[in-house]
């Protein structure tokens, strides 16, 4: 998930440097997801205003889901149901490794 420091409801209400932040890190996050996962394609998303579906409707952000060939649509997502092929930590390592790699930072 991509959350601007800007506490906006909207898109439209972000700063431009807000938006060229969120973008930048947006592509960070394609890239780290790709090395580390192995990611083939994503879904990005926003969902602005609680009847959209918003879970935090005060504040704007954007949901990064990588997707792989084969894979449930992502709309099982939205239903409750996940699946996940290996331990939360050992993903949390991957993209770790992987965004230092990447970004160079620590």
């Amino acid at each position: 998930m991509v959350i601007p420091y800007a506490h906006q409801s909207t898109i439209e209400g972000l700063p431009p440097e807000a938006l060229t932040e969120m973008m930048m890190l947006t592509n960070t996050c394609l890239a780290v997801l790709r090395k580390a996962m192995n990611a083939e394609g994503f879904n990005l998303g926003v969902n602005l205003g609680r009847v959209a579906g918003a879970g935090i409707a005060d504040h704007v952000h954007l949901h990064v889901l990588p997707r792989w060939s084969g894979d449930t649509n992502f709309i099982t997502t939205f239903g409750n149901v996940r699946c996940i092929p290996e331990s939360l930590q050992k993903s949390y390592d991957k993209l770790e490794i992987a965004w230092k790699e990447i970004t160079g930072s620590t």
